[in-house]
């Protein structure tokens, strides 16, 4: 008895220590980048991106991983059609001339077996910058309607438009904007 109670005490640290990385696909339709900025300090603007693609990559027994994002900038939506064109001209996204926004990791942070920041660059409108995302929440289990592994995040940063060289009207409208990425992800 307790030869076999060693045996499979092995044979699941063994398990542990040669985990895979696991790669998961982003979950379009639960997937929305949104972005938040002050308009002449009379209120705090809201507009998301509908159109999310990309993959994850973890190994939690390794701790560590990539993340990579596309998000179509055409899909940009403030709630005005006439808006949507406006911040999709050359002064802001010129999403006729940079169509995708994307984001490459270069380091995962984990504590525990959770992601709790990802470093990595930004690139809007052809500039390209770091950013960290604080991940204020990450959870990975099985997806009860698709039955498959399934993991999430809520991530957030804080950018300043100018660096990306859509920094007009500002300071009146606020140059600082606070990226908001929720993001579920299913696994391949």
């Amino acid at each position: 008895m307790k030869r076999l109670v060693a045996l499979t005490l092995a044979a699941t640290f063994t398990s542990l220590v040669h985990a895979a990385p696991e790669t998961y696909n982003i979950e379009p339709s639960h997937t929305m980048p949104r972005f938040e900025y002050s308009h002449f300090g009379y209120s705090t603007q809201v507009s998301r991106f509908d159109k999310t693609s990309g993959t994850i990559t973890i190994d939690r027994a390794a701790k560590t991983g990539s993340i990579d994002v596309v998000i179509d900038a055409k899909s940009v939506s403030t709630g005005s059609a006439v808006f949507n064109q406006h911040i999709q001209a050359a002064d802001f996204f010129d999403t006729e001339m940079f169509p995708t926004i994307t984001y490459k990791s270069s380091k995962l942070k984990f504590d525990g077996d959770k992601v709790v920041a990802v470093e990595g660059d930004l690139t809007i409108k052809g500039v390209t910058k770091p950013v960290k995302l604080t991940v204020n929440s990450f959870m990975c289990m099985p997806h009860p309607m698709v039955k498959k592994d399934a993991c999430g995040a809520n991530a957030v940063a804080v950018i300043k438009r100018s660096d990306f060289n859509m920094g007009k009207y500002a300071p009146y409208v606020g140059d600082e904007v606070t990226l908001t990425i929720p993001v579920e992800s299913i696994k391949q």
